[in-house]
């Protein structure tokens, strides 16, 4: 079990929501953590050094060429000194220069030279975080392990609205000290979750889809996380907020569904698949609007990717959970997915004539291999989700399934 993070070396970049920091400052300590500041350039254009040295009741560094610090290596002795850097706000420049290995000022070269968790709070403008560039360079930092805190959904300074602010100060401390050293029963383990329905699209205007709100998917992701899990969500179109703590990766169709899981499954230890995938896809999308021009239209289909099915034949799959809703035989449908699929677990429901989809409320009934079976009664969502998660945990245990998915599947796209 890893210990709290007790000193946070907090790094400010340069931009408008470095004004939120030294409130982070005095959140950290609230938790008890000593807190070292260190600020880039660009940052002292916002926030003068003195106000946080005020907070924190620390001299600030701002410099990697300062004659006093350096003669003992500072930037080395920060970078050891650090249980965990957490740098917030992190503009766009800072997230390319430390994608891209720069050690062109104090905060940088701190980073590169610390093994201590990097956690970063990203903000800026939506476009810019939405760029393709930005994008590329939060992935890269991923693959290396860094933890992304955000960015959240609102109104920015500039004026806009969209992805891009950073975290509150509360909600920054609050994820970094919830869950963290916590004995959750699944601490430790990277868990991914698929949510919502998937779109595929018959001309620009159009789409296949299905009634999946993605609630159920969602509290499975908060649950999983309470349990001390680090989750990615890989969500469907659903109008729900991230539940706190969740990295929510937004796909559209059931092949960009695929991709995200496969570039997110990998360091995996479990896959919760409760996405209502679209079994069928256009045979071939418009280019344009199809215009009305008889009473009848025939739409040809074709089998869309089957993700679960796909990840299930990797060489290495992690614990794979299946759901199955079902509008009749929900037993025996269920038992043919979990053995059809080579599931180590699956939670069924039926859905129809009220049922299900759109509710707030469920039940599921949860099979696994031998005749396991376990029936959770008629609930909220998020009370049934915490109940599954306990479950998977004492399954994942049991099963001393402790491999992790490390490659993409070579397999083909389609399954029967």
């Amino acid at each position: 079990m890893s210990p709290q993070p007790r000193k946070i070396l907090l790094g400010v970049t340069g931009g408008i929501a470095a004004y939120k920091s030294p409130d982070l400052v005095r959140r950290l300590m609230e938790h008890g953590a000593e807190v070292q500041v260190v600020m880039s350039r660009g940052a002292q254009q916002f926030v003068t050094a003195l106000t946080f040295q005020a907070v924190s009741g620390r001299s600030v560094r701002t410099d990697l060429w300062d004659e006093a610090a350096e003669a003992a290596m500072g930037h080395i002795e920060l970078a050891r000194w650090a249980d965990e850097i957490v740098v917030a706000p992190a503009t766009a420049e800072f997230i390319a220069r430390l994608a891209h290995g720069f050690a062109d000022d104090l905060l940088a070269t701190v980073c590169l030279a610390t093994t201590a968790r990097i956690t970063l709070a990203p903000a800026m403008n939506r476009q810019m975080w939405a760029n393709a560039a930005t994008q590329a360079n939060v992935q890269i930092l991923k693959d290396r392990g860094v933890r992304m805190l955000g960015p959240a959904s609102g109104e920015q300074a500039c004026g806009e609205v969209g992805v891009g602010r950073m975290l509150e100060p509360t909600q920054i401390a609050d994820e970094i000290f919830t869950t963290r050293g916590a004995a959750g029963p699944l601490h430790g383990l990277k868990v991914v979750v698929t949510a919502g329905p998937t779109r595929e699209a018959i001309d620009p205007v159009r789409f296949i889809s299905n009634r999946s709100s993605g609630k159920m998917g969602y509290a499975v992701a908060q649950a999983a996380r309470e349990a001390g899990a680090e989750v990615v969500l890989i969500s469907g179109p659903v109008q729900i907020p991230t539940p706190r703590g969740v990295e929510r990766v937004e796909v559209e169709s059931a092949e960009e569904m695929l991709e995200a899981v496969r570039r997110n499954l990998v360091g995996g230890d479990i896959f919760i698949s409760a996405a209502a995938v679209s079994d069928y896809r256009a045979h071939q999308v418009a280019g344009e609007k199809i215009k009305k021009t008889s009473d009848t239209m025939n739409l040809s289909l074709a089998r869309a990717p089957d993700v679960l099915a796909t990840i299930s034949r990797c060489e290495s799959p992690p614990f794979l959970v299946g759901f199955a809703a079902e509008t009749e035989h929900v037993e025996r449908n269920a038992l043919a997915k979990l053995t059809g699929k080579n599931l180590d677990m699956i939670a069924a429901n039926k859905v129809g004539a009220g049922l299900g989809f759109d509710k707030d409320e469920n039940a599921l009934t949860v099979y696994w291999p031998n005749g396991g079976k376990r029936e959770l009664a008629f609930t909220s969502k998020l009370a049934l989700a915490r109940q599954l998660v306990e479950v998977i945990a004492e399954r994942y245990q049991a099963s001393n399934k402790t491999r992790t998915f490390t490659a993409k599947s070579k397999s083909p796209a389609h399954a029967s």
